[in-house]
């Protein structure tokens, strides 16, 4: 009977503690209050849930939502700023197992102080990870991880080759959205690696579509190109809505580089932000129940890009996929 006692009694010193209990507390942050972060959130809460974390069980989660509207003049970017760090700072406070951060201002301005506070960080929705402080592509660093929405440009403008070879001179129009300046430097750099030229125009988030699109088409344009940017789905999508009108009366093809098909796309061509959402609750229960440390956690993005097309347009413009291209892209889920 002693041996047994014994036994036991090793057993409870050496078998490390099971993390699948709880209870956990996660805090997260989001910034911008945009259905596309809704689905992120709702594939984070969706994955943790799947491994037995429950909200209202064995988990409690506090969100906070900091309202940015796109097109704020500096002083209220500098509120919103200053919104991001007392947020922070309660955050701290609460003393949370784990933040998740929602979009790229949210992770960028507040990842230090959560970092320094000893609470891991995971980040979902940011476009480019170099923006928010990671060392690569693939590696964050100390104390975060997390799922990025970022697309190799060569990619894309090679299936966009492949749907249009003919294309020379590609318009781009973009703000001063960080994550579609990113987007915009490396276009330009590789596009020539598939015979594209691309001529890029910053507006403000304010500005109207069409006189920046009439000045590339000037310019030479033989067909627009949308990036990333929040500045397409201000004002209940106006400037996505403004190019496809502008594709369709210039007859040029128009091509999305993001999983938002307004009217008129060639291709979207773009990440799926639940899933992005999923992958970041992946890496939530490796340190929640693993034990794993966020820098052992390599930053997760999705493999297989969602690729889409309008019938309508590519039918109008006489366009035929290659077979190639036909085995991967679907009709698209059409917003007017």
């Amino acid at each position: 009977m002693k041996r047994w006692v014994v036994l036991l009694g090793l057993m409870v010193l050496f078998v490390p503690p099971c993390f699948a209990d709880g209870p956990y507390h996660i805090e997260v942050l989001q910034v911008s209050d945009i259905p596309l972060f809704e689905r992120t959130y709702t594939g984070f809460v969706e994955a943790i849930t799947q491994q037995g974390l429950v909200e209202g069980q064995n988990l409690t989660i506090n969100r906070h939502i900091i309202g940015a509207d796109a097109d704020a003049s500096l002083w209220e970017k500098v509120g919103i700023l200053l919104k991001i760090k007392k947020t922070a700072a309660e955050i701290v406070e609460a003393k949370p197992d784990l933040v998740l951060t929602i979009s790229t201002p949210a992770t960028k301005y507040s990842k230090k102080k959560f970092v320094q506070a000893g609470i891991p960080v995971v980040f979902s929705a940011v476009s480019n990870p170099f923006i928010v402080g990671c060392s690569s592509l693939e590696t964050a660093g100390e104390g975060f991880t997390g799922a990025t929405l970022y697309m190799d440009p060569l990619a894309l403008l090679t299936l966009t080759k492949m749907a249009v070879p003919t294309i020379k001179t590609m318009g781009m129009i973009y703000s001063d959205d960080d994550n579609a300046i990113a987007f915009i430097e490396e276009v330009q750099r590789k596009s020539k690696q598939v015979g594209i030229s691309v001529v890029a125009k910053q507006v403000n988030k304010a500005d109207p579509f069409m006189p920046a699109a009439r000045e590339l088409l000037d310019a030479g344009i033989d067909s627009i190109g949308l990036p990333l940017d929040s500045y397409y789905g201000l004002n209940n999508d106006q400037a996505g809505r403004e190019s496809s009108r502008f594709a369709r009366e210039n007859n040029i093809p128009l091509f999305a580089f993001m999983n938002h098909p307004i009217a008129g796309g060639v291709l979207y061509i773009g990440p799926d932000f639940k899933f992005i959402g999923e992958l970041s609750g992946q890496q939530a229960l490796k340190i929640l129940k693993e034990g794993k440390t966020p820098a052992e956690l390599p930053v997760l993005r999705q493999n297989e890009l969602c690729i889409s097309y309008d019938p309508e347009a590519v039918a109008r413009l006489g366009i035929v996929f290659p077979e190639e291209l036909t085995r991967i892209a679907k009709s698209a889920d059409i917003i007017h």
